[in-house]
């Protein structure tokens, strides 16, 4: 029976069901934990806005923590909204004692601007929580909070984490989501080693109800699992990115990030498999599809839902290939994370559009290429010798960078059909398919062999 390590959340409630206790035990239990908790705080809140907050009496929340830790295994805890001195205090003293990782977001005010965090509880939590902390998790604003400092820069996020540790966490992560940046960078400290910066893409959506609770949670989570703090906060930041990647609105404000993700792509992946499996004996089967096969052969990629990684993407183990006499055959079975270097065109791609989910890299030549410009479909190329120099001799490397070079070369990125990449020295010509599913990719291959 798989071990489920319980995980403890401290923290407020929310009623709209996107932060808070709700979101912490959602994340806990799909990143495989047992999820216990302790309520400081009743908030009547939805997605516009905090219209209540009613504090649960500190000797109850002390009974509630108390009553959890005689009972239960608890292999890591988190805490949230605790709303008051009084509170901090409380959870302090019984959490000085535990033998179990400690992670605190020092939640300050809520998405939609309501205070959450009094006034006068500032200086409790620094003094009370902060020095039994083993990882401190604020945002920009809440690190401005603690530390007086404004946080414009790289220099001025790394001072203020050095000023965190000075208060006495074991480690400290600044998130970075309220920087003006193209990428969302975190800041990972600890004493004595030089600040790491943790970059991700930005993910465009107004759903971000919820997100340091999710963090948190997840992290948390991983601990409880056995990870070390590093490798937790480089999972968790992977869960929540998927997560805002699949969010959802559920009001008129801001939603939430879509916990479900990892059930979601679970249950899709036997169902992916079959497709591909069934994909590639269409393909075999079409008159003349050999003609399109390169001398470094095929491979035909298709996209679990919410893909993210090369993992996340089946291919055929051992590529499609042929005979002489045009026989195609499909060597090896569907397997994730199969094929690196088509499957990294694919992410590539799914920057620009989110929609696609397949394709197949076929033979570039002067026959297929007239061919695919009688199609009508819109084409998008890059030259590899403008491949700057660090992207040289890393695994897949060209593959991000040219696809990615030449969607942005592209007037119309989110409607391009086929990337063309013409070689280089030892480098075979290639075109590169591109579908929203399996069914469009193959009504593409059909309209270049009907004009080959």
């Amino acid at each position: 029976m798989h071990d489920s390590p319980t995980i403890l959340t401290i923290a407020g409630s929310d009623s709209g069901g996107g932060a808070g206790i709700q979101a912490d035990l959602k994340t806990i239990n799909m990143l495989g934990g047992f999820g216990a908790s302790v309520i400081t705080a009743l908030t009547a809140q939805n997605t516009v806005a905090v219209t209540g907050i009613h504090a649960v009496p500190p000797d109850f929340v002390v009974k509630q923590l108390a009553t959890v830790l005689s009972d239960l295994t608890v292999r890591a805890a988190k805490t949230g909204m605790l709303f008051s001195g009084e509170i901090i205090r409380a959870v302090a003293d019984q959490l000085s004692r535990r033998d179990f990782p400690l992670v605190v977001d020092p939640v300050c005010v809520a998405q939609s601007g309501a205070r959450l965090l009094e006034e006068s509880a500032v200086n409790e939590m620094v003094r009370h929580l902060f020095p039994i902390t083993d990882l401190l998790t604020p945002n920009i604003p809440e690190a401005e909070l603690f530390t007086g400092l404004t946080l414009k820069s790289a220099h001025d996020i790394c001072e203020a984490a050095e000023r965190l540790l000075a208060m006495g966490p074991k480690a400290v992560l600044i998130k970075g989501g309220h920087m003006d940046s193209p990428a969302s960078t975190d800041w990972y400290v600890t004493p004595g080693q030089k600040p790491l910066p943790l970059m991700q893409s930005r993910v465009d959506t107004k759903n971000l109800h919820g997100t340091g609770c999710t963090l948190s949670a997840a992290i948390a989570a991983h601990l409880g699992q056995g990870h070390d703090m590093l490798a937790s906060v480089r999972k968790s930041q992977l869960y929540l990115h998927a997560a805002l990647r699949s969010s959802y609105s559920v009001g008129t404000g801001g939603g939430s990030p879509n916990h479900a993700v990892p059930l979601l792509k679970e249950q899709a992946r036997l169902g992916t498999l079959d497709e591909l499996a069934e994909t590639g004996r269409v393909l075999a089967q079409l008159p003349r599809f050999a003609k399109l096969i390169p001398e470094v052969r095929s491979n035909l990629v298709l996209a679990l839902p919410y893909a993210s990684t090369t993992q996340d993407i089946a291919a055929f183990s051992g590529r499609i290939t042929c005979t002489r006499r045009g026989e195609v055959i499909l060597a090896g079975g569907p397997e994730f994370g199969a094929s690196s270097h088509m499957a990294r065109v694919l992410l590539a791609a799914r920057k620009y559009n989110a929609r696609l989910t397949c394709s197949l890299n076929i033979a570039c030549n002067d026959q297929t290429l007239a061919s695919l410009k009688r199609t009508g479909m819109t084409c998008a190329g890059f030259d590899r010798a403008d491949e700057p120099s660090d992207g040289l001799g890393r695994e897949g490397g060209t593959m991000d960078w040219g696809t990615q070079a030449a969607l942005e070369a592209s007037n119309t990125p989110r409607t391009v059909d086929a990337v063309v990449d013409m070689g280089g020295p030892g480098k075979e010509a290639m075109i590169r398919i591109l579908a929203q599913d399996s069914k469009e990719l193959l009504g593409k291959i059909r309209r270049i062999l009907d004009l080959l």
